[in-house]
């Protein structure tokens, strides 16, 4: 209590010349209708630019949350436009028959959103780390892209974080094809520059023009077919071999990734199962017989 009279009394000039302040501007604006229309006008704006600050702040501080919905959000839709490209492409194989078959396990695909915490681009092999893992469901061997194009694959999975092999990556090879054509390929990067890679063993007889879209293929478990991966930006094949090599502009940005969706195939390891045993089949009975 000592101590708060001390305060009062060493600061008590400053009380008595606020208070007088106060009742000055209250004198001064009682009676003068146009002094009252100034200090209510200069008032409104002084607490429109309070708000408008504190709107900014708490704003900002809500952008994560709201990041956050517009990825799952995102996620959401990209598994709804796979699920529809299914159901059209079954369409399309049952329009000639007698009974139309839409239902086809369609909604096989699911994806989880996942931020990145470490990236490399320009090392020999590149690596990208994510803070999901098993407790989130991740496991290795499901695809990752971003909201532009393909990205990796899950490579090692621990309980909160995994590693992803990056496109950027000579050792990760993806099935690829032209959007407007059957006619695939293996994409590769050639260690060059992280915004490009090659469009490899691509069948001679392909039709393809400068800047036609590349697409995953779909002959996987990682990948559903459709998924946009990078532009053709030349034709790099030499005359004398029989594969077309195509550079590609990569469509995803590897040097400002941030927030990127792992696709969940709930058939790979059916897919996975039934690979094996036609690849033991072959094993044993090399001729087919």
């Amino acid at each position: 209590m000592n101590e708060l009279f001390g305060f009062l009394l060493k600061h008590s000039k400053w009380f008595v010349f606020t208070f007088f302040v106060v009742i000055s501007c209250m004198l001064l604006f009682k009676g003068d209708p146009y002094r009252q229309h100034i200090y209510i006008t200069s008032a409104g704006r002084l607490a429109s630019t309070a708000y408008k600050s504190a709107n900014n702040v708490t704003s900002y501080f809500n952008l994560h949350e709201i990041n956050d919905d517009l990825n799952r959000r995102n996620a959401e839709l990209q598994a709804e436009i796979v699920r529809l490209q299914e159901a059209i492409d079954v369409l399309k194989e049952e329009y000639c028959t007698d009974t139309l078959v839409v239902d086809s396990g369609v909604n096989h695909f699911d994806f989880i959103v996942a931020h990145v915490i470490n990236n490399s681009i320009a090392r020999p092999f590149n690596y990208i780390t994510i803070n999901k893992g098993a407790r989130d469901g991740i496991r290795p061997e499901l695809g990752v892209i971003d909201r532009n194009g393909v990205v990796g694959i899950v490579s090692n999975v621990g309980p909160t974080s995994a590693r992803v092999i990056s496109l950027l990556n000579p050792h990760f090879r993806l099935s690829c094809k032209i959007k407007r054509s059957d006619y695939f390929g293996s994409l590769v990067w050639d260690g060059e520059n992280p915004g490009e890679a090659l469009l490899e063993e691509l069948p001679r007889h392909t039709v393809f023009e400068i800047g036609d879209t590349i697409v995953t293929s779909g002959y996987s478990a990682v990948f559903p077919a459709g998924l946009p991966v990078g532009v053709v930006m030349e034709n790099t094949t030499d005359q004398s071999q029989n594969f077309f090599t195509l550079r590609i502009r990569l469509m995803a940005d590897f040097t400002t990734l941030g927030n990127v969706q792992v696709v969940v195939d709930h058939k790979a390891d059916e897919l996975r199962a039934l690979q094996a045993g036609e690849e033991n089949d072959s094993k044993k009975n090399p001729f087919g017989n």
